[in-house]
């Protein structure tokens, strides 16, 4: 299959269970060591993001040709729902009317607990701890408290400039999205790669699109806490072994449920605190898919900048993709 007609026949269905083979916690956590790279970084707080190298960036830029521009946020969520059970504040706070003299102004409010499954926003590697340890092996309990987070915060990523590759797994399908509850495996990841004409590399950021979004359009809203399409497990270490600094997806990279006993996601655990890889979440993938597919290719320019936040665990965020 070509770069420029992803869409093919269908594949067969995965063998077992939809979200993948059952794992136990001891092989999750031997996994977890394997892929494990705690020591490695300079500073540990960056994590993966130290793989990206002003050379990356430069590489990166390159990939603009035509000059298209497609954000990557979801709309800001204020309505309540299955899949946005904290909905976002938007406000008005000044609709111009308070004194002369002139100009008038008109100020709004917006706020959002946003770590949930409505909101775009980047993961920081404060976010998420295994076994009561953060990436690097820092006591979670110490280094994150009422005040913030005083290793691996938002603040210490800074804006996220890096080539990113989409993995449109609908479109090598032959499908509209992927269904709730679907595992993308590591041969899912290869295949992909062939059918799109495009391989994972050192530094790149891995987008998974599963058209949970499209779903959600056409036949309404769901709770993804329940169900929803996402990298099986055994989908990290060819991950890792590619040496990725960014990960995210339409959903929050993790098939649900999880296969993993014991873990609700075990993807945010890898890629987190094993890793030192941030994650985005939430991201609105329809826009970019339909431009890669235009563009005939499946890579581009990914510039991200989290908001400023002293001892955030993250940070909505408006990731853009340029091709």
């Amino acid at each position: 299959m070509s770069s420029n007609d992803p869409a093919g026949s269908p594949a067969p269905p995965p063998a077992g269970p939809p979200n993948g083979p059952a794992v136990s916690r001891e092989e999750f956590d031997e996994l977890f060591a394997s892929v494990r790279t705690w020591g490695r970084w300079d500073p540990a707080e960056r994590g993966a993001w130290n793989r990206v190298t002003p050379e990356h960036v430069r590489r990166a830029a390159d990939l603009v040709r035509s000059g298209t521009v497609v954000p990557m946020a979801r709309p800001w969520d204020t309505a309540a729902g299955p899949d946005n059970r904290r909905p976002a504040l938007h406000y008005m706070s000044d609709l111009g009317d308070v004194e002369p003299p002139e100009p008038a102004t008109h100020k709004d409010f917006v706020g959002a607990d946003y770590h949930g499954k409505a909101i775009t926003h980047l993961d920081a590697l404060a976010h998420v701890a295994y076994r009561g340890r953060l990436y690097d092996g820092g006591a979670a309990g110490e280094l994150v408290d009422s005040g913030g987070a005083r290793f691996g915060s938002v603040a210490a990523l800074g804006p996220l400039v890096t080539r990113g590759v989409l993995l449109d797994l609908p479109a090598v399908l032959g499908r509209p999205w992927l269904e709730p509850g679907r595992a993308v495996r590591a041969a899912d990841i290869v295949a992909a790669e062939e059918a799109l004409g495009v391989r994972i590399g050192g530094g790149d950021a891995v987008l998974l699109r599963s058209g949970q979004l499209r779903r959600r359009t056409e036949l309404g809203p769901w709770d993804p806490d329940t169900a929803s399409a996402g990298f099986h497990v055994d989908a990290v270490p060819l991950l890792a072994e590619r040496g990725i600094a960014l990960l995210g997806g339409d959903g929050d990279s993790d098939v649900r449920p999880s296969p993993v006993d014991g873990v609700h996601s075990p993807v945010h655990a890898l890629a987190v605190v094993a890793m030192g890889v941030p994650l985005l979440d939430n991201l609105d993938l329809e826009g970019v898919s339909a431009a890669c597919a235009a563009a005939e290719r499946y890579e581009f320019l990914l510039c991200v900048a989290p908001l400023n936040i002293p001892g955030g665990t993250g940070s909505p965020v408006n990731p853009v993709a340029m091709l």
